[in-house]
């Protein structure tokens, strides 16, 4: 299929910048899908009248978001897009499988362990007592997106290893009638350790995002404390905000 690409010659906006912004809008809207070849820069830039540098700046820029990949002997390639999380009470299964990601999911620890400061002070329980720890790794056309890990506290539900492969953490506690109500969550950023590189892929020190997340049912009760690192290159967050009158 051969997209609608044009350029504005006396539009302040750089022309490599409006290719890679009409490049870019392909792929989020699923016109370019994962696996298809983006084609010939010297064909790219002969079709759009522009030089091969300004066609290569707009490639590399859709390459640095990790949308694009070059592959020696194939081509520049679409990886996927980018998944972008509203702020709301969703797990990151269901915004995958939204967003068209097809999330698989590999489980790395699924345990009972003593309750550190920083877990028991979120859930509410002594420190020190007994809570299930659940440790993901979260892929998307078989590539790793995020590492998670969820702190539960004691009884709340049989959590089954095939069951976490098979689907995500809060469909669990809502098939065991659990109603979540609300979180309280922070993000941030930070460089990643040597492990943390290993798991996703990436190199030691590169940026990650980080979420942290304390999510109650409609009894006041705190069900999960989740501390998650996610890659900046396959996901962001989204925020609405409002003026206060």
């Amino acid at each position: 299929m051969q997209l609608d690409l044009r350029v504005d010659r006396s539009s302040p906006v750089p022309l490599y910048f409006q290719l890679s912004q009409q490049l870019e809008a392909a792929i989020e809207q699923g016109s370019l899908t994962p696996g298809s070849l983006l084609g010939n820069e010297i064909e790219l830039a002969a079709r759009l009248g522009l030089s091969r540098p300004t066609v290569r700046q707009a490639i590399q820029s859709l390459v640095d978001k990790g949308l694009l990949v070059r592959r020696r002997g194939v081509g520049t390639q679409v990886v996927h897009s980018q998944v972008k999380r509203p702020l709301e009470l969703s797990s990151l299964y269901d915004d995958l499988e939204a967003a068209g990601q097809r999330p698989a999911t590999t489980v790395l620890v699924n345990t009972v362990v003593p309750a550190s400061a920083e877990v028991a002070a979120a859930l509410g329980v002594a420190e020190g007592g007994e809570v299930q720890r659940v440790e993901r790794l979260r892929l998307a056309h078989g590539e790793p997106m995020a590492y998670l890990c969820n702190h539960l506290p004691p009884g709340l539900l049989d959590l089954d290893t095939a069951q976490l492969e098979a689907t995500g953490l809060y469909r669990l506690m809502r098939a065991a009638g659990i109603t979540l109500h609300s979180a309280r969550q922070s993000i941030g950023a930070r460089a990643a350790t040597a492990a943390e590189a290993e798991r996703l892929a990436e190199e030691q020190g590169a940026p990650l995002l980080t979420m942290q997340r304390t999510t109650f049912d409609d009894t006041g009760r705190a069900v999960e404390f989740g501390d998650h690192i996610y890659r900046p290159t396959r996901y962001s967050f989204e925020f609405q905000l409002l003026v206060r009158s």
